[in-house]
């Protein structure tokens, strides 16, 4: 004990000086130690008891350790549990010194906390005001050390800073900020047990149903969403009840004394589908615009399918009779799913290869390349990618929209960038499975975050911009997530893919959603389209404007056509039409026997036929100059048995 500790003030604060004694000896040389030890002896001379001295008004507090020094003596005590700070004093004084006490007394927390910002990629900065200032205030604030501290302790901080009058709203908002850090540094070094969310809590059932005014008939809605939520997932039990509200906003403006569902008739209903059809968005899309089909359909079949379960059900509450019938649903319009049209799906996912954000450039080449839905993108788990062997390699699709698994053939180029984000990705902590609860390692998970879909919708946007694509207007082409699975659906649809192997690609349930596919490129449909078009272009013939339906010959060898010449003309049908199926089908089979007289015609055509074979292989047309070196031989064969059976005939 040196000289300066031995000069105590009273014997009340012995114990207490002494104590602070020997913390201060350790972080400081013998000059800081006696003034430290000055200024918390003039402190305790006038306030003997802490607990006490906290009850003063915050400015009166303010001005003792401006005067007396003591700020670092109170910030120990209160790390050491012998006193309870307030919020108000945190927020009003200047909190130097919260760090260099923590480190004193537990400086593996400290080092824990920073391995955490080092493992997870934060900067510098980030990490100082996160751990130095705001972990070290969280912890002074709820008296607790790193591993004690509790998600109940944030909460409590964050309570107590939005009541506190001493932090304006800017700092509010970026302690806010930082406490967001603090959950993720307890989280990854499982300190809590759930990782940080963003999100705001979502509101109970009976307050997002408050919208509809009449109780009764409010009372009738909750209890049934209830009933319907034990066997629906949370996503369809909220579009259950924004389905539902609409009709209650109807009654209470335009039937407010209706009161009950006893006292619904069908003018009611009448009055409401005309009104639904036409009402505005409402809730947080709230805009002055007409609400989609999608929605409008939504509506009536979720009010037509409650009032028949509870009538099922035998409820009391029940309408007296049936008052909302199948045709009262309006069909939804069944659009062709919108693909990128081949050349702006070149050029947009060149772009995407160039894109700075590696998450981006990674999901949206896997959205292209098997054909996910964005929920499913998010969902990858790190063992996602298997090797199947003689099979090759596979990405394993968790359950997503439709509660189903698949497995998707994967090419080299793609695993190849799946491993790379691997390893870019590094360890972190598992996140609790929404569905289960259980710990999931995440594929696409960064600085101890989940990755959001905005940067992959970002990242479309750049891309875009990036390639020049424009739509309607000069505008920046639109283009969604959810398009490059249209797109990749409709390349193995061209490419002639089963419906069966479609179906079990895209993770369809129902093969009406596959259908939609079948019937933008079907080969079979195009196979008989052209079958059938031949035919009738036999009888009407496909002119090109501008042009007279049967042109000259010498118009007809230097056009565009691919040209068939037979024995007694040439043939008009334009290149629109593709080729004929029958071309010189006659002058090459077997059963064909031209006589003597025609052999003029034939010499004429074969004159053609070798000058349509080098304007073939002008064009680089390798499958007409080879049909026209067939006929060119059966002609020449055909003109050679004729010239020998003549000259057999004339000799004596």
């Amino acid at each position: 004990m040196t000289a300066a500790v031995a000069r105590r003030g009273t014997d009340g604060d012995h114990r207490l000086l002494d104590d602070y004694a020997v913390f201060s000896q350790a972080c400081t040389g013998d000059r800081g130690l006696r003034d430290r030890l000055r200024a918390t002896r003039a402190f305790l001379d006038t306030h003997p008891d802490l607990d006490v001295w906290m009850t003063r008004p915050v400015t009166t507090r303010l001005t003792d350790l401006r005067r007396d020094r003591a700020w670092l003596f109170i910030v120990w005590a209160v790390f050491t549990g012998r006193v309870r700070i307030d919020m108000d004093l945190l927020a009003a004084k200047h909190l130097f010194g919260l760090r260099q006490t923590v480190a004193g007394l537990w400086p593996e927390d400290l080092v824990a906390a920073h391995g955490v910002a080092f493992q997870l990629g934060w900067s510098p900065k980030w990490a100082r005001d996160v751990i130095d200032e705001t972990l070290c205030t969280v912890m002074a604030h709820s008296g607790h050390r790193l591993r004690e501290l509790t998600d109940a302790d944030i909460e409590t901080f964050l309570v107590a800073l939005a009541a506190c009058p001493f932090a304006s709203k800017a700092t509010a908002k970026s302690w806010h900020r930082r406490t967001f850090g603090v959950r993720q540094v307890l989280y990854e070094l499982a300190v809590v047990a759930d990782p940080p969310r963003r999100v705001l809590p979502k509101a109970s059932l009976a307050e997002r149903l408050g919208a509809v005014c009449a109780p009764e008939i409010r009372r009738v809605m909750l209890a049934y969403v209830e009933c319907r939520s034990a066997v629906l997932a949370r996503s369809s039990v909220e579009g259950l009840i924004d389905a539902l509200i609409p009709f209650g906003e109807f009654l209470a403006g335009h039937h407010p004394e209706t009161r009950s569902l006893h006292d619904l008739e069908r003018a009611h209903i009448e009055e409401f589908l005309v009104w639904n059809r036409s009402r505005a968005w409402r809730g947080r899309l709230a805009r002055d615009k007409q609400v989609s089909p999608s929605v409008v359909h939504a509506s009536v079949l979720a009010l037509r399918n409650m009032f028949d379960d509870i009538t099922l059900w035998g409820w009391a509450e029940r309408p007296e009779r049936r008052l909302i019938f199948a045709t009262d649903v309006p069909r939804l319009p069944r659009p062709l799913p919108r693909g990128l049209a081949p050349a702006v799906d070149q050029a947009l996912m060149e772009a995407v290869g160039r894109l700075d954000d590696d998450f981006a450039r990674v999901g949206i080449t896997l959205l292209r390349r098997a054909g996910l839905r964005l929920g499913e993108l998010l969902d990858l788990e790190l063992n996602c990618v298997v090797d199947y062997g003689s099979t090759g390699t596979w990405l394993r699709v968790p359950l997503g929209k439709l509660n189903t698994e698949r497995s998707v053939p994967l090419d080299a180029d793609t695993v190849a960038l799946l491993d790379a984000w691997t390893a870019r990705r590094g360890r972190q902590r598992p996140h609790p499975n929404p569905r289960s609860g259980a710990p999931c390692d995440y594929l696409f998970a960064e600085r101890g975050q989940r990755i959001s879909a905005w940067r992959i919708r970002g990242g479309l946007d750049t891309a875009v911009a990036t390639a020049g694509l424009t739509g309607p207007g000069d505008n920046p082409l639109r283009v969604t997530p959810h398009q490059l699975r249209h797109t990749y659906a409709t390349e193995l649809a061209n490419a002639g893919m089963s419906l069966q192997g479609l179906m079990a690609l895209l993770g369809h349930v129902t093969p009406e959603m596959t259908l939609r596919y079948a019937v933008l490129a079907s080969p079979t449909l195009r196979s008989a389209y052209d079958e059938a078009i031949g035919k009738v272009r036999t009888r009407i013939p496909v002119v090109a404007a501008g042009r007279p339906a049967v042109p000259t010959k010498v118009e007809w060898l230097a056009s565009e056509y691919l040209k068939t010449r037979v024995a007694t003309g040439y043939c008009s049908r334009h290149l629109v039409a593709e080729a004929c199926p029958y071309a010189n089908v006659c002058e090459t089979c077997d059963n064909f026997v031209p006589g003597p007289e025609f052999v003029p015609a034939l010499r004429s055509q074969l004159a053609d036929i070798l000058q349509l074979r080098a304007d073939a292989d002008q064009r680089g047309w390798t499958g007409e100059a080879a049909r026209h070196a067939r006929v060119a031989n059966a002609l020449e064969n055909h003109i050679a048995r004729l010239e020998n059976t003549g000259a057999a005939g004339r000799s004596p």
